[in-house]
């Protein structure tokens, strides 16, 4: 074409786009006019061509016109908006797994269970409001007397974030958690070392040591017994109570991990669906507990052994 504007039936012949269509974007602000004719019509310039080339390639992939908006106007770049939209198929992705998940849970069992598992999986199909809703139980039940770090690492653990692309095993568990802690008495978390919690900082400094090398113990498959971990759980207590480690302390705080370790079974059902939901990532605090306490047991010479059987983790050890 030699001309340097465009009626928009010109444009719509060379374009291939309906005058309807350019109709609708000139009358929007996506498509700019460059002067209007004698008789009042709008006529296009060069950059009207290349904002169409600009609007086909976006609708191409599916973008809202509201979007695409925000990007000729300059509310937004081109970047900005490839980055929103990403974001939102990612979302759309997780919803469409998860639903594959929950769909394939309910498939794979015998008809009395599917009605039992179709009540649970209905409480977590709104991913964010699921998370939240474990995430604030979770604050609220925790002792604000804790460190701030060390509460918001516990929720973390107690409150994962839904799986992006969870098997239906794992969709089933974070639903599961939903239901427990919704169970009226479900176990509230005790705080019973009024000690522990004055000496907040350094006490779960050396907790989170003792979790640490507990996790990898058990990461290795090693069997309780006297070590590091043990040590410095020792140490946490004794230095929390001003006492000294020795074979007597150790005894009466295996007396006390032990004696506390009779929670509710729920919870440790709750750590173990917490491992199953996370694929196994959170170190579950019931099954560290029970090594603990059956190491803290051979450290002293095996005269407490017998713990094995312990339902649930303590407020100290956790």
């Amino acid at each position: 074409m030699t001309h340097d504007t465009w009626s928009i039936g010109e444009l719509a012949a060379a374009t291939g786009v309906p005058v309807k269509t350019l109709r609708y974007y000139s009358d929007g602000g996506l498509l700019p006019v460059a002067v209007r004719s004698p008789g009042g019509h709008r006529r296009y310039g060069p950059e009207a061509w290349e904002r169409i080339r600009l609007i086909r390639r976006l609708r191409a992939l599916d973008t809202p016109i509201a979007a695409i908006t925000q990007v000729v106007t300059g509310e937004c770049t081109l970047a900005d908006l490839v980055a929103t939209e990403l974001e939102a198929v990612q979302e759309r992705l997780t919803a469409l797994r998860w639903r594959e998940a929950t769909l394939r849970s309910l498939d794979d069992c015998p008809g009395e269970e599917r009605l039992r598992r179709l009540e649970v999986l209905s409480r977590v199909q709104r991913l964010p409001q699921a998370h939240r809703t474990l995430t604030d139980h979770w604050y609220r039940e925790l002792s604000a007397a804790m460190p701030e770090r060390r509460l918001d690492l516990m929720v973390a653990m107690l409150a994962p974030a839904p799986p992006q692309d969870p098997s239906p095993a794992a969709a089933l568990a974070y639903a599961e958690l939903h239901l427990l802690i919704a169970t009226p008495g479900f176990t509230r978390w005790t705080q019973d070392h009024d000690q522990e919690m004055r000496d907040g900082p350094a006490f779960y400094a050396q907790i989170d040591e003792a979790a640490a090398l507990t996790s990898a113990a058990l990461a290795q498959g090693l069997a309780p017994g006297a070590g590091d971990a043990v040590d410095a759980f020792v140490s946490a207590h004794a230095r929390a109570r001003q006492e000294s480690d020795t074979p007597a302390f150790r005894a009466h705080l295996h007396a006390l991990v032990s004696r506390s370790s009779g929670f509710d079974p729920r919870l440790e059902r709750y750590w173990a669906l917490v491992g199953t939901a996370t694929g196994g990532r959170v170190l579950n605090m019931t099954v560290a507990h029970r090594w603990l306490t059956d190491g803290l047991s051979i450290s002293i010479g095996g005269n407490a052994q017998g713990t094995s059987g312990s339902s649930g983790s303590s407020g100290s050890s956790g």
